[in-house]
């Protein structure tokens, strides 16, 4: 009794998970539509170059983003892939971008395919244009103070030691 009832539960699982399971494939056994955007690098500086592979897209099409031009993606000979290359907007904003890709009026979107970093303040070590506050003046001139007080200190120490 036990053996039949964990055959049932098994085939009632099976069941499920093959009724659950959505039909990616078709009737040639290939994928149809684009599947698995690659962006690499996945992280780049404005300006910079990524180059975007597509599975499933063997006579091209286009990938689109908000950080990039539209681009066009070529097939890869002896592939189902389509590749191509895309330049980064000098103005795209920082932090993490979608790639949408067309390939035989069918679409995929990889909501974080790739992340732009922002770039530094250059210049005096970094520092901002709006200057120093009072508070870090304050500091330094303390700092100052310190150091003069700190050397005199140790001259006239130095001196007396000399005449002794």
């Amino acid at each position: 009794m036990r053996t039949t009832r964990a055959m049932a539960a098994a085939a009632t699982a099976v069941a499920a998970l093959s009724l659950a399971a959505p039909a990616a494939v078709a009737r040639d056994g290939m994928p149809h539509g684009p599947s698995n955007i690659v962006a690499m690098p996945s992280v780049i500086a404005r300006g910079g170059q990524l180059t975007i592979t597509v599975d499933n897209c063997p006579r091209g099409g286009t990938a689109t983003s908000d950080a990039f031009r539209p681009t066009r993606l070529s097939p890869v000979h002896g592939s189902n892939t389509a590749r191509g290359t895309a330049t980064v907007d000098r103005h795209a904003r920082p932090g993490s971008h979608s790639i949408t890709v067309v390939c035989d009026s069918r679409s995929l979107t990889n909501p974080t395919a790739f992340s732009v970093i922002g770039g530094v303040q250059g210049g005096l070590g970094g520092s901002s244009s709006t200057g120093a506050t009072p508070t870090d003046m304050a500091i330094g001139g303390g700092l100052i103070a310190v150091a003069v007080v700190g050397g005199g200190v140790f001259w006239m120490r130095r001196r007396a030691e000399k005449r002794a």
